[in-house]
């Protein structure tokens, strides 16, 4: 389970990336408006030494783009402690699964749909998912209906067409929850053969705490499951976070790493 989620993860970014080959790891370099990251390759089994890490780095300096790894620990555990060694600033998150029979359907008190590539709907969004990770956690904050539009009005135009680009050529889906007050939840999976992930999933921090998240979530698994999917993974900002998804039938199966 855990090589083919590792496997997934090395394919994924190539939706918006080309791919070098920097030492032991595979450099995505992003052809798009956001940038990617370093991955070690899956099943290689070498163990990452601080040098190797400086090898990637040198290359990120040549090309102008940031410096950052992404990879599963429990495959590569070498990596976080070399990244520090380095001096990378390293994180581990939870990683979970979940397969067909052990999902639960999650309800909750609003209008939950998969979304369409309109401009103004791909503008809020992004604007509802800006908010909610600018304000991380469950605790309900202060962001509201009011901050998201605005936020929908400054994204920036490049953005809104990449994000329409990718929806239109069904590498990434969306789903939002609607209440009066309009898009107060948001996240997005991306389906690559029959595994995808699920990510940026936020809710409005003034909207927290009414399961709009694991609604979202839900409707998410729900597209992937009738379109071919069979494994849906994600990571977790926190154990807290991860809860959330456990009511939706997610299971941990290790941690993914990141370091910057």
């Amino acid at each position: 389970m855990i090589t083919r989620v590792d496997t997934y993860l090395h394919s994924v970014p190539l939706s918006g990336a080309v791919a070098e080959q920097v030492g032991p790891f595979t450099l995505f370099r992003s052809t798009t408006v956001w940038p990617y990251y370093a991955r070690p390759v899956p099943g290689s089994g070498v163990t990452i030494k601080p040098d190797d890490v400086e090898l990637v780095r040198e290359r990120c300096a040549e090309l102008e783009i940031p410096l950052s790894f992404e990879w599963v620990v429990d495959t590569c555990p070498s990596l976080g402690p070399a990244a520090a060694a380095a001096g990378l600033t390293v994180v581990e998150h939870p990683l979970l699964v979940l397969e067909r029979d052990d999902f639960r359907p999650v309800v909750a008190d609003a209008r939950v749909e998969i979304l369409s590539a309109d401009e103004d709907v791909v503008r809020q969004c992004r604007a509802v998912a800006n908010l909610a990770f600018s304000e991380p956690g469950t605790e309900v904050g202060t962001a509201g209906p009011a901050e998201r539009d605005v936020a929908a009005a400054e994204t920036s135009d490049d953005m809104v067409a990449t994000l329409r680009d990718r929806a239109l050529r069904g590498v990434a889906v969306s789903a939002g929850a609607f209440t009066d007050d309009g898009m107060v939840a948001s996240g997005t999976h991306q389906p690559v053969d029959s595994t995808t992930e699920i990510v940026g999933v936020g809710t409005l921090p003034s909207a927290r705490r009414r399961g709009l998240g694991a609604a979202v979530t839900s409707k998410l698994v729900e597209h992937a499951f009738s379109n071919g999917v069979d494994l849906v993974l994600l990571s977790a900002e926190s154990d807290a976070v991860a809860a959330v998804y456990e009511r939706v039938g997610f299971h941990r199966i290790g941690s993914a790493g990141a370091a910057e």
